[in-house]
C-alpha cells in the first residue's frame, strides 16, 4: 500500500474524505478539463498533458482518463475494478457524446468512435497498447458509411479496428518462429492474390476492405476460438482491461527495468473521441518535434501521411513525408501547427513531441510530451534555450545527466576510411553516430549473438515493440521502412543507438535470412556499417575514430574545437563547475 501512496500523494486534488467517494475518471473537452499538467502521477503523462492542452485552448478532441489508481486496484484485486468505475465511464462517454454530437454504439446517424491509449507517468513510446476506431461492428460500420458517404473510409476503419483489437485484446499475435504479424501476413497475401503486387493500404477499395474484414474475423476465430465482440461497451471494457494488462507485458517490463520506472506506478487509460486522418486527400496524420531531436537544430521536424491514421506514421508500415511538405498540401493546417509549436514550447519550456490529425482540413492535437532526444540534441537544446532565456543554466545542467553525456564521447567513423568504403543504400538519419556489426534479422538471434560478444546490427523491415530486447543488444538498427518518428527511431534516440530508418533500397527475406542491397545479397552474420548522422549504409566494416569532444580535449584538435558540439560541451562543463561554487 505504501507504493500506492507514493504514486499519488503529490496530487492534492486526490485527497479523500469519509463522505466523498474516490474519483476514478477525469474528463476533458470544450476548453474545460478536470485535470491539469501537474497531475502526471494520477493521470499519467498523456492524460495530464491532454488536460493541459485543453486548458490552454488547443484543439483537442474530448475524452477522459481512467486514473493510475484503477491500475493499482486492478492488480491488487484479481484484475477487477472499483464498483463506481462503470458509472463514471458512462458519464465520461456522455460528455463526449454531448460535445461531438454523436452517440456511442449508434446504428443510425454518425456513431461516436473511440481511441483507447495507455498513459504511464513517464513516457514509454510504443511499449504498451493502443486501439483505434472502437465502437464499430457490422451495424455501426453501415451507419458510419451512410453518415459520411464514404464506403472505403468506413470499412478501412473497421478493418483497422479488428486488427488492433484482435492483437491487443484477443491476443492474435506472432507465434514463436513467426517473423510476420498474422494480420499483416493476411493483408500481404490478399494484395498479392488480388493485385499480384504489394500496393499501399490507402489504395485498397471498400470491397477489398470488406474481404479483409471477413478474413480477419476468421483469423480471430481460428486463433482464439472466440467470435469478435459486437457490443460497443464490451469492446470498451475489454480495451481498458488490455491496456492495464499491457503494463505487465514483457516489452513494457523490459523497458521499465532499463529506465528504472517503478512497477507500482501503474498506467492510466485514456479514452478519446476519434478524429479521422483517413477520410481522403484532405485528411492526414503526423508526428512532429518542435526542434530536431536527432541533432538539436531549431527547426520544425517530423513526418505526416495523407489519408492515414496516426498509428500508420509511428508503426513504420509506410515511410511518411517530411512535415515541412505539409505546407504544400495543407497550408492552413501547417500554419496552425507552427503556432501550436510556439505555444507548446513557451508553455512547457522544453522540446515537445506532438501527434496531430487533420480531418478534412481541421487540425486536432492528440498528444504532447517532452521529446526523447539524443545526447547531442539534448546538449544543443539546453545551450540554445538558455540563450533564448527560455530556461536558466541550472535547468540546462539538470537536463544533461552524466550517463547521457557518455553518448557524446562515442567514436565516429574515421573519415579516411569512409572515403574508401562503398555506399550501398541511403535512409533517414534517425539516431546519430557510427556502428559496424554483423547483421541479424530478429531480436532473439541478435541477443544471442551479442551475448557471445559479437557486435550486432539489428536489420528489420520495420521494428515493433517486440523487438526491444534486440534493439538493446544491438550496436545499431537499420530498417527498410518507416521514418524519423517511427518506433525504431524514437527508441533508438532515447537509448543512444545508431539508427538508419526507411532505407528503401534494402529488401529483406526473413525466411532466407538475407538482405539484398544494391544488387548484393548479405546473409545473416555478414558485416554492414551504418552512419546514423548521414543515413548512409556501407558494405563491410569501417574503422572508427575518436569523437570531436575527445579529439578536442585530449588531442587539442583545432578543427574539432570549432564544432558546435565541442563548444556546447565546454559551456555545459563551465555551468557544472559554477554549480559547485
Amino acid at each position: 500500500m505504501a507504493a500506492k501512496s507514493k504514486a499519488t500523494k503529490s496530487v492534492p486534488a486526490k485527497k479523500k474524505s469519509a463522505s466523498k467517494a474516490p474519483k476514478y475518471v477525469y474528463t476533458w473537452g470544450a476548453a474545460k478539463a478536470d485535470g491539469n499538467g501537474t497531475m502526471k502521477a494520477l493521470l499519467g503523462g498523456k492524460g495530464a498533458n491532454l488536460a493541459e492542452m485543453t486548458r490552454i485552448g488547443l484543439p483537442v478532441p474530448p475524452g477522459f482518463t481512467i486514473t493510475t489508481e484503477v491500475c493499482t486496484y486492478f492488480y491488487a484485486n484479481k484484475k477487477t475494478y472499483p464498483a463506481t468505475l462503470q458509472s463514471e465511464m458512462e458519464a465520461g462517454v456522455k460528455n463526449m457524446e454531448k460535445i461531438m454530437g454523436t452517440t456511442f454504439g449508434a446504428k443510425t446517424g454518425m456513431p461516436l468512435l473511440l481511441a483507447v491509449r495507455s498513459g504511464a507517468r513517464d513516457s514509454m513510446p510504443g511499449m504498451m497498447d493502443t486501439i483505434l476506431n472502437l465502437g464499430l461492428n457490422d451495424e455501426t460500420v453501415v451507419a458510419l458509411e451512410k453518415a459520411t458517404g464514404n464506403s472505403r473510409f468506413a470499412y478501412d476503419c473497421y478493418r483497422r479496428f479488428i486488427q488492433m483489437y484482435g492483437d491487443v485484446v484477443m491476443g492474435v499475435q506472432k507465434r514463436e518462429g513467426e517473423d510476420h504479424d498474422p494480420f499483416e501476413h493476411a493483408i500481404h497475401t490478399f494484395k498479392h492474390d488480388t493485385y499480384h503486387k504489394d500496393i499501399v493500404d490507402s489504395d485498397l477499395t471498400a470491397a477489398d476492405q470488406q474481404e479483409l474484414i471477413k478474413r480477419f474475423k476468421a483469423l480471430v476465430k481460428e486463433r482464439t476460438g472466440k467470435a469478435f465482440p459486437n457490443s460497443a461497451w464490451d469492446q470498451l471494457r475489454g480495451a481498458a482491461g488490455a491496456v492495464f494488462g499491457s503494463w505487465m507485458n514483457d516489452r513494457a517490463s523490459v523497458y521499465r527495468r532499463k529506465y528504472n520506472i517503478p512497477t507500482e506506478w501503474g498506467t492510466a487509460v485514456n479514452v478519446q473521441a476519434m478524429v479521422f486522418g483517413n477520410t481522403g486527400d484532405t485528411s492526414g496524420s503526423g508526428v512532429a518535434f518542435t526542434r530536431n531531436p536527432a541533432n538539436g537544430t531549431n527547426e520544425f521536424y517530423g513526418e505526416f501521411l495523407i489519408n492515414a491514421q496516426g498509428e500508420d506514421v509511428v508503426a513504420g508500415v509506410r515511410t511518411p513525408e517530411p512535415v515541412l511538405k505539409l505546407k504544400d498540401v495543407m497550408p492552413k493546417s501547417y500554419a496552425e501547427l507552427l503556432k501550436v509549436r510556439k505555444t507548446l514550447e513557451a508553455h512547457f519550456k522544453d522540446v515537445q513531441d506532438i501527434e496531430f490529425t487533420v480531418q478534412e482540413g481541421k487540425l486536432f492535437m492528440l498528444q504532447t510530451r517532452n521529446g526523447k532526444r539524443t545526447a547531442a540534441a539534448g546538449l544543443k537544446f539546453a545551450a540554445d534555450m538558455v540563450r533564448e532565456k527560455l530556461i536558466d543554466w541550472e535547468t540546462a545542467v539538470l537536463r544533461n545527466p552524466a550517463d547521457q553525456l557518455e553518448q557524446l564521447l562515442a567514436p565516429i567513423f574515421d573519415l579516411s576510411e569512409v572515403k574508401k568504403a562503398k555506399v550501398i543504400a541511403t535512409g533517414l538519419p534517425a539516431g546519430p553516430g557510427a556502428a559496424t556489426g554483423k547483421i541479424y534479422f530478429n531480436a532473439d538471434r541478435s541477443v544471442q549473438a551479442a551475448e557471445k560478444g559479437e557486435k550486432v546490427l539489428l536489420v528489420r523491415v520495420e521494428t515493433s515493440p517486440e523487438d526491444l530486447r534486440g534493439m538493446i543488444a544491438a550496436e545499431g538498427i537499420l530498417t527498410a521502412r518507416g521514418g524519423v518518428s517511427s518506433h525504431a527511431a524514437l527508441v533508438a534516440r532515447q537509448m543512444g543507438k545508431v539508427c538508419v530508418c526507411g532505407a528503401a533500397g534494402v529488401t529483406i527475406d526473413y525466411d532466407k535470412k538475407t538482405a539484398t542491397i544494391d544488387g548484393q545479397t548479405f546473409v545473416e552474420g555478414d558485416f554492414l556499417s551504418i552512419d546514423g548522422t548521414s543515413g548512409l549504409v556501407y558494405a563491410g566494416q569501417i574503422k572508427t575514430a575518436p569523437s570531436e569532444i575527445i579529439s578536442g580535449l585530449l588531442s587539442d584538435d583545432k578543427v574539432a574545437q570549432k564544432t558546435e558540439k565541442y563548444k556546447n560541451y565546454v559551456q555545459l562543463m563551465q555551468w557544472c563547475a559554477q554549480s559547485t561554487k
